[in-house]
């Protein structure tokens, strides 16, 4: 029952919208005293030559007559706005028997065809995985969560950079500088402590030493790409470190990818397919360098390949496209990557059309800003970065230290349990509770309040649910009953949960289109909020056994969409909390 859907088709026969047109005027009112849908008259005073709160008004007038048949029980114009009040019952029934019986499915369609690849983190090895890398990764995690919960064939993938100019400054000043030995552990870290001190010592102000320097780093990246056999055994050492300390650190914070691309497996490829663009004329020389000409697209023009036969990151991402293409037959390709490379991914994306890659107008780039802590902006270059695997261990320490002062009695495993299944929901709620296009200042110790916008104040809500219920099993029993009077549901609260639970699919179904999880984010906390003044508002246990009953599979539907939110974002709830 699609109560949206109806009023769309009342609303063509009064008026001749298109009922697609209806459905997507219609609004959710600011405050539930306006209705349960309300829908603007400006965009009929042209055609109907009236203004728009007479058009509201005999909109009113004349839909009385279909109320019932709509599950509606009236229809008042309030100034321009016609709005819609539906049956309180219908709707309760309708909403939570549905959460109830769909549990898990609910909000999610039918599967789509055609596959969408999400390629996000990209994080080099040979550099640290600081937190600023964390908001890519976290980002494009939850992207693909919602993308499959939309019914799409996705595949998550990494592009990591294991070659290049960072390597090669790592690789120099390992070979030629370094005097420390290797580490026990962190070896991964250490090596991105690496990259640090080499680019320290090409600060120099000793120019000529600097000119040197550089000159050197240049052999060393020459010889990495004619895979120099001494120095290619060091390489894979270091290379290897970096790749273990990344994936233990997926798998600490919850992330899972399909496929694993490299940058090293791209170069030749890359370097082949650019010559064959100079035989096709797609690409033309310009000093020794390959370039091709985007003015007609007003993109400037893109480099491909140095002069000195260098590759480039477009020397490699044409390759990539083309075996995510050919190998994958994907449909669609979404780039997750920071803002400050838009003109970027506008010429790869035009140069891909230039190409003839069908594909290539369903390339997506879904930017993103910088996270920012105290120390302000984070950069692998500098001493001064925070490496991510310390803000979650961090986290992780402040989340226990918090579990122990309220649960001294519990065993060490509950406790170090429940503690993860906070910090990871502070560190994940937080970094995609803000809009992609906005920065975000990271505060670890209001990430992990239990009252403000957080993951774990969602999280205590389900808790507090899981509690009711267990309580409620004792007496009554919430499935026991076999007619739940959902008529009793009339407190303002209650239809506030109503109408919140009702929107669930709306939301995730805009969440994903526009490629913003904080929609999500946004959504389960006024949910979980609503649910706290629902909570000290009408009493749940100490109600009336037939109210009590309404009320448990209330919240019973609240504590299955608090919890498959969560789970699309990432996020476990502990068991007690």
């Amino acid at each position: 029952m699609d109560f949206k859907q109806g009023i769309a088709e009342l609303l063509h026969g009064l008026c001749g919208l298109s009922v697609t047109e209806a459905h997507a005027l219609l609004e959710s009112p600011p405050d539930p005293k306006l209705g349960d849908y309300a829908f603007p008259c400006f965009t009929l005073a042209k055609t109907l030559k009236k203004a728009p709160t007479q058009i509201a008004s005999d909109l009113a007038r004349d839909a009385h007559q279909h109320l019932q048949e709509h599950h509606l029980t009236s229809c008042i114009a309030t100034g321009p706005y016609l709005n819609f009040f539906i049956d309180k019952e219908t709707l309760a029934k309708h909403v939570i028997e549905t959460i109830i019986r769909l549990n898990d499915s609910y909000g999610k369609p039918a599967p789509k065809n055609g596959t969408i690849m999400v390629e996000y983190c990209q994080v080099n090895t040979h550099k640290a995985f600081h937190v600023g890398h964390l908001r890519g990764t976290l980002l494009g995690d939850t992207l693909v969560r919602l993308l499959k919960a939309q019914g799409h064939q996705v595949l998550g993938v990494n592009y990591q950079g294991d070659i290049g100019s960072h390597v090669a400054k790592v690789m120099w000043y390992l070979t030629k500088h370094n005097t420390e030995a290797d580490p026990a552990k962190h070896k991964g870290r250490w090596v991105g402590r690496m990259y640090q001190k080499a680019n320290t010592l090409l600060k120099t102000e000793n120019v000529a030493l600097q000119e040197q320097y550089k000159k050197e780093v240049s052999q060393t990246l020459q010889q990495l790409e004619s895979n120099d056999p001494d120095l290619m055994i060091r390489w894979k050492q270091t290379r290897e470190w970096c790749l273990d300390d990344f994936n233990a650190f997926y798998t600490e914070i919850n992330v899972h990818f399909d496929r694993f691309f490299f940058e090293s497996e791209m170069e030749k490829p890359g370097k082949a397919l650019v010559q064959k663009m100079l035989i096709d004329k797609i690409a033309i020389l310009d000093n020794g360098a390959v370039i091709i000409d985007l003015e007609k697209e007003k993109l400037g023009k893109f480099l491909l390949l140095k002069s000195d036969g260098t590759a480039l990151y477009a020397t490699k991402d044409l390759a990539l496209a083309t075996i995510k293409y050919q190998e994958y037959g994907i449909t669609t390709s979404i780039h997750v990557v920071g803002s400050e490379q838009k003109l970027y991914f506008e010429q790869l994306f035009a140069t891909l059309q230039r190409m003839g890659f069908a594909q290539a107008k369903n390339c997506i780039h879904v930017p993103y800003e910088l996270v920012n802590l105290e120390g302000g902006k984070i950069s692998s270059r500098e001493g001064d970065l925070i490496y991510a695997e310390e803000l979650v261990d961090n986290l992780n320490t402040a989340a226990l230290q918090g579990v122990e002062e309220r649960h001294t009695q519990w065993p060490i495993e509950l406790k170090q349990r429940t503690a993860r299944a906070i910090a990871l929901a502070a560190l994940r709620f937080s970094f995609l509770h803000q809009d992609n296009a906005k920065p975000i200042i990271f505060n670890p110790q209001k990430a992990l309040d239990f009252e403000g916008e957080t993951g774990p104040y969602i999280q205590y809500a389900i808790v507090r649910i899981n509690s009711i219920e267990e309580k409620a099993q004792t007496s009554i029993g919430i499935n026991q009953s076999t007619h739940i009077p959902y008529d009793l549901l009339v407190h303002p609260k209650e239809h506030a949960l109503i109408s919140l639970l009702r929107d669930y699919p709306q939301i995730l179904e805009s969440a994903t289109n526009h490629y913003k999880p904080a929609m999500l984010t946004h959504y389960l906390f006024t949910l979980a909020q609503a649910f706290n003044e629902f909570y000290h508002a009408c009493p749940i246990l100490q109600a009336p056994p037939h109210e009590r009953i309404a009320r448990l599979h209330l919240i019973k539907a609240v504590k299955i969409v608090l919890q498959q939110g969560l789970a699309l974002l990432g996020i476990e709830t502990p068991e007690k909390m």
